[in-house]
């Protein structure tokens, strides 16, 4: 008994010894502490492991050895998930996990492998709910880690700042408040289940014409108000565990080795702890790189188009030189493991396994019904009601609804409805999901006669909507990674849609698009639903919106241009050229962007950012606006003065009396929304304190924010161009440090 008691002793003592010596297993610990004691065990080789991602293994095996050493070739042939973006190699001697990297915002993306897919970010950013986009991205990340990965490049918040850039649909809008909250909600989702998610792509990375050649100029005082600000938010709201650097240059420097983007903004004022990754390929040197932000090279070798910097050999040079610290190699490895911790990653590792596809499904719907934008409902055409005849026209409305392509891809569960479609190859393929909008309408009109053209034919399709009590015109607008479209709809699809209109008074039509669009057939037509690309049950959303099962909620997150000549920029640099030609742009619109720009040049758009109806009507009371100690809280009341129980978003603006004196860049700026359910005849009260960064400029002298003293005019309504109410308010003069607080 005595010997046995002596054992357990001994043993306890060990187990006590080496948990004090492996201080990064120690779940008591905060995650810095754990990071620093993980990196202070490792050698220089564990290190190097952990700032390199692979790809494509095929391709991995031919490098030479001393580039990549045989032992990580093996290591990524025998872990590296076929068809992932990305694999880290893990430390089996310290227990440090690999690092299994998946793309992108609306559903895991991997080697054809059908999973759930969410609508666009641009869509969800419509909810004006950034609970909407977190129970989006709670759903994305537990089929991440069903599918074995541990990081997901989630995550995007790129303001909408040119409205034909291929993947606004990715991001989340043209305001940095909306931009910031909503981009925020999704890493939150993503985070709170264990896995490490990405902000990106930092910054101003507002096109994708020559992407990875072009140098923006913009000002500094014009980035922290916009762009940058938008990031600021999503850091401060999220804490997302990486950054993924931008292809392009910012005032002449490389966005991953620039040192205003990385250290000092990112890593020095806002106290970033996690790691900034680059986008895959967009990595110019090793030193500099290093020295000047970046911490972990992606996607070697697939795109190694400038060199492999970051490979074991190249960075030993550099440090032999003395051209990189050890101390920061070590910064950079505790940058990586640090979310691995954080999150939970370390400590409750992805298992793969089933996946509850209808659940999810589910998840994806509702984010879909609060994100569509009923655009126009004249003379009350929509909900459909008692109506006995529909026809249905276009937009491969029989298969299935569009979603955007590139990096953010998703095969959907069941397939893609509408195979082989131009282009095939990245950014393709063109993906419908597998939700036709044909047989949801069916569905929920069960007495109705339900019939379909393809839109093709014309004639064809203006005969069905002649002998059609209503006509649903389906128009699409396919967007993507590495390219930029245009407003105007490919093909015949506005004649179709004028056609049509004429045949039959009853028109409605149902936009999926990427963005924006122009409407020249708008007059004629009574009603537009906005769907933007909706997700896996977007066939069920639209049916359900159109026939009233679900109230419309939505409100634009982008204004829509009236015409291509309220934009900012006639033409986008080097728009439809081969790639890799070096172009230049400068942002004189400074954070002027969306409705600010309208506003500034006092353009009236085609509809206004956060426009968007309902099927019963809302009117905001009671406005208010509070300063005490320079401090600006606000609130109001909201009531459905309608029939029908409805969801409504209380926006509030605000607008200096001396536009000049303020230093803004536009007339007003949205500084708080909330979105409240209610029922017929309900109401119900908000109150929240404004960032004052929202009231403030950005002063580069000195590196703070500061507000002018003076009134100001708090706007309240239901869009940008819709606040019937007002409440003035005085500001004092107030300055701070735009460095955050540790």
């Amino acid at each position: 008994m005595k010997q046995t008691t002596v054992a357990v002793l001994l043993a306890c003592a060990a187990m006590g010894a080496q948990a004090q010596d492996r201080a990064w297993l120690d779940k008591s610990k905060s995650a810095d502490e754990r990071a620093r004691a993980a990196v202070a065990a490792m050698t220089l080789d564990e290190k190097l492991l952990l700032i390199v991602s692979y790809t494509d293994k095929k391709d991995l095996a031919k490098q030479p050895d001393d580039i990549v050493p045989p032992a990580i070739k093996a290591d990524v042939a025998a872990h590296h998930i076929e068809g992932s973006a990305g694999y880290v190699p893990g430390i089996a001697r310290l227990g440090i996990p690999p690092q299994w990297q998946t793309d992108a915002s609306i559903g895991v993306r991997v080697g054809g492998m059908e999973r759930t897919a969410l609508p666009s970010s641009l869509a969800t950013a419509a909810s004006f709910d950034p609970a909407v986009s977190e129970a989006g991205g709670r759903m994305i990340a537990d089929e991440a880690r069903a599918s074995g990965f541990n990081t997901f490049l989630a995550g995007g918040a790129n303001l909408a700042r040119e409205p034909r850039n291929g993947r606004n649909f990715e991001y989340v809008g043209e305001d940095p408040l909306l931009a910031g909250r909503m981009a925020a909600g999704l890493i939150n989702g993503i985070q709170a289940r264990h896995v490490v998610s990405t902000m990106k792509h930092f910054a101003v990375n507002d096109h994708e014409s020559q992407r990875t050649t072009v140098d923006v100029t913009i000002s500094p005082e014009a980035m922290r108000q916009s762009d940058l600000l938008a990031f600021e938010f999503v850091d401060e709201l999220s804490k997302p565990g990486s950054v993924m650097c931008s292809y392009n240059l910012v005032n002449g420097r490389w966005a991953c080795e620039n040192e205003y983007l990385l250290n000092k903004t990112l890593k020095q004022d806002w106290k970033f702890k996690g790691y900034v990754m680059a986008d895959w390929g967009a990595v110019h040197s090793t030193a500099d790189a290093a020295n000047y932000g970046l911490d972990q090279f992606t996607g070697y070798p697939c795109c190694n188009h400038h060199g492999p910097f970051y490979s074991a050999k190249n960075f030993k040079e550099a440090m032999n030189k003395g051209e990189v610290s050890m101390r920061r190699l070590d910064d950079m490895a505790q940058r990586i493991l640090w979310p691995l911790f954080q999150t939970g990653v370390f400590d409750d590792p992805a298992k793969p396994g089933k996946i509850d596809f209808a659940a999810h499904a589910n998840v994806a719907q509702r984010a879909a019904e609060e994100s569509m934008v009923l655009l126009k409902n004249e003379g009350n055409l929509l909900p459909l009601a008692n109506v006995k005849s529909v026809a249905v026209i276009g937009g491969h409305a029989d298969k299935g609804v569009l979603a955007g392509g590139g990096s953010s891809g998703v095969t959907p569960v069941g397939g893609n409805a509408v195979p082989n479609l131009e282009p095939t190859k990245w950014p393709g393929p063109v993906i419908y999901m597998p939700s036709a909008p044909l047989a949801a309408l069916k569905a929920e009109l069960p007495k109705a006669k339900v019939a379909y053209a393809s839109g093709k034919d014309i004639d064809a399709a203006v005969a069905l909507a002649k002998q059609s009590e209503v006509a649903v015109v389906f128009v699409t607008q396919w967007m993507g990674e590495g390219f930029d479209g245009k407003l105007e709809l490919d093909g015949n699809q506005d004649a179709l849609v004028a056609a049509v209109a004429r045949a039959n008074p009853k028109t409605i039509v149902v936009v999926e698009s990427g963005g924006a669009i122009l409407m020249p057939w708008l007059p004629q037509v009574p009603a537009v639903l906005e769907a933007f690309y909706p997700g896996i049950r977007g066939g069920q959303a639209i049916a359900r919106i159109l026939t009233g099962k679900v109230n419309p909620s939505g409100h634009l997150p982008i204004s829509f241009p009236a015409s291509n000549a309220q934009l900012a920029h006639a033409e986008i640099p080097g728009f439809g050229k081969p790639d890799g030609i070096p172009v230049h742009i400068t942002y004189h619109e400074g954070a002027a962007i969306g409705y600010k720009w309208y506003d500034a040049k006092g353009y009236k758009p085609l509809f206004a950012f956060g426009h968007g109806l309902s099927y019963t009507n809302f009117a905001v009371a009671e406005p208010k606006a509070n300063v005490a100690n320079g401090a600006l809280t606000v609130g109001a009341a909201l009531r459905n003065t309608g029939k029908l129980a409805g969801k409504g978003v209380v926006q509030v603006y605000v607008a200096p009396a001396d536009l000049k004196a303020s230093g803004w860049e536009a007339p007003k700026r949205l500084v708080a929304f909330h979105k409240l359910d209610l029922q017929a005849g309900g109401a119900n009260t908000f109150t929240q304190a404004v960032d004052p960064r929202l009231l403030a400029t950005y002063e580069v002298a000195d590196n703070s924010w500061r507000v002018r003293a003076g009134t100001y005019r708090v706007l309240f309504g239901q869009a940008a161009d819709d606040l019937p109410m007002s409440v003035d308010v005085t500001l004092p003069d107030m300055v701070w440090s735009a460095v955050h607080k540790e």
